[in-house]
């Protein structure tokens, strides 16, 4: 499985359609494999983003606010969606590799940003 997250510095990006930067990763029961990847987007866009994700063949996408439009053409791809995530992108991943993120989830480290800011 291919796992992609939206990220801004530490965190899951607030924002799908502001997202520059995302990490890949390859996952295999329940395991990550090799070292995940960092790309750098030439700009923020929805649609560079979404065509990134079916160019790279991933499986489950993460990420914070996403537009019904784009998360309905990721469904349609037949692309998991895992939306509405708050919290440090690694802890993310652990959860997605675990099989325990769900949409929504506001995860521990995000507390600890609040107190940062």
């Amino acid at each position: 499985m291919k796992i992609l997250l939206t990220i801004k510095k530490k965190y899951i990006s607030p924002r799908f359609d502001l997202t520059s930067e995302v990490l890949v990763a390859l996952c295999e029961d329940h395991q990550i494999l090799g070292n995940p990847r960092t790309i750098l987007m030439t700009r923020p866009s929805s649609e560079e983003l979404c065509a990134l994700i079916i160019k790279e063949r991933v499986n489950t996408v993460v990420c914070g606010g996403i537009e019904e439009s784009h998360l309905q053409y990721l469904v349609w791809k037949k692309i998991q969606v895992i939306d509405s995530v708050v919290g440090p992108y690694s802890e993310a991943l652990k959860a997605v590799t675990g099989g325990f993120l769900t949409p929504g989830i506001i995860l521990p480290g995000a507390k600890q940003r609040s107190k940062e800011e």
